[in-house]
């Protein structure tokens, strides 16, 4: 019994260390268009629902964080059946490392959030570049087990965050602020990953 569970330990050792030498596959290119384009309707009704958004930052938040789960639910349902189509008897390992990358920015940007605006309502100013700061970071985490071209989303996004904070005013909660930098940074992944896509499917 022992000598079994050893070799069942080595086995599920192979399978961790193939897993983290594999390129994830699980995202779907148009999956990740739509999240983009749900960014740029978001700050389409933000534009023409919201105006002063600076002094209704409840309706703010609403309208943001609604986006961010609308896309992370569609993202994560889609790449939890994709993933398990291409990869198969990996798929749960391929996931489970997909969630470790992403996670930390995921959790950092939720208590950026909670703690702006229950401890620091002065500096809201600074959420909008503070997300696109932290997602940049998921992204980066993320790139050692995707296409390396999705280091450019990691650069778009830091960028973009960089140049929200620098506003230093109410200016960042512009609907366009965060429509352009997801709407534009998310098409930028799913082009990325298309483009790998065709890319290994000419290689083979």
């Amino acid at each position: 019994m022992d000598d079994l569970n050893r070799a069942l330990e080595q086995i599920g050792s192979i399978r961790r260390q193939v897993a983290r030498s594999t390129e994830f596959r699980g995202y779907g290119p148009a999956t990740l268009a739509a999240t983009g384009v749900f960014a740029i309707a978001a700050a389409g009704v933000q534009a023409r629902s919201l105006p002063g958004a600076a002094s209704r930052i409840p309706a703010y938040l609403g309208i943001w964080i609604t986006t961010a789960v609308l896309s992370a639910t569609l993202i994560g349902v889609h790449t939890y059946l994709r993933a398990r189509r291409v990869h198969s008897g990996m798929a749960d390992e391929m996931l489970r490392i997909a969630v470790e990358q992403f996670l930390p920015s995921a959790a950092a940007g939720s208590l950026i959030t909670f703690v702006l605006v229950h401890d620091a309502p002065a500096a809201m100013w600074m959420l909008p570049g503070l997300w696109q700061v932290t997602f940049s970071l998921g992204v980066f985490s993320s790139c050692r087990f995707l296409p390396r071209p999705m280091a450019a989303a990691g650069v778009w996004y830091l960028l973009t965050g960089l140049f929200c904070l620098s506003l230093a005013d109410a200016r960042a909660f512009s609907p366009w602020a965060m429509g352009i930098p997801y709407g534009a940074g998310q098409l930028l992944v799913a082009g990325i990953l298309l483009f790998n896509k065709r890319e290994a499917g000419d290689e083979r």
